[in-house]
């Protein structure tokens, strides 16, 4: 009895480990950036970007550049709204004359991502530059 509970604690362990690497494989959207953009705090080059879970709950985003060979992680919160989203989007701020990613819309879904203001934003915030959302529709 002790040695089949072991087991079913097991296999639910490696079954859970293999929903959560299999999810993060999936791209949550995928975008051609017609612009060089800020996230993490890193500078990352126009062209084709693609964005996915890193984490089972959600809470890291990866995200990859692979004709510039830019890859990186992300701390992102689930959001939602009042409405669902039209579209998978790509959610940026324009500070100036600099884009950051702030936020990802999932298609037909209340649920989305916001991502934290970078340092670089909350300085040209703070001396008052101009900005406006710049919303970036994707199929997926």
């Amino acid at each position: 009895m002790k040695r089949s509970s072991l087991m079913f604690v097991v296999l639910m362990t490696l079954l859970t480990g293999l929903a959560a690497a299999q999810m993060s494989n999936t791209p949550l959207i995928s975008a051609q950036v017609p612009f060089a953009f800020v996230a993490a705090n890193h500078t990352v080059p126009a062209g084709q970007l693609v964005v996915r879970t890193a984490t089972a709950d959600g809470n890291i985003l990866q995200i990859d550049s692979a004709a510039a060979k830019v890859g990186l992680f992300t701390p992102a919160s689930a959001t939602q709204n009042g409405k669902a989203a039209g579209d998978y989007a790509l959610v940026f701020h324009k500070q100036g004359d600099q884009y950051f990613l702030r936020g990802i819309k999932i298609g037909g879904s209340k649920w989305g991502y916001q991502l934290p203001e970078s340092k670089a934003e909350a300085e040209m915030r703070a001396r008052n530059m101009p900005s406006e959302e710049i919303v970036l529709a994707s199929n997926k």
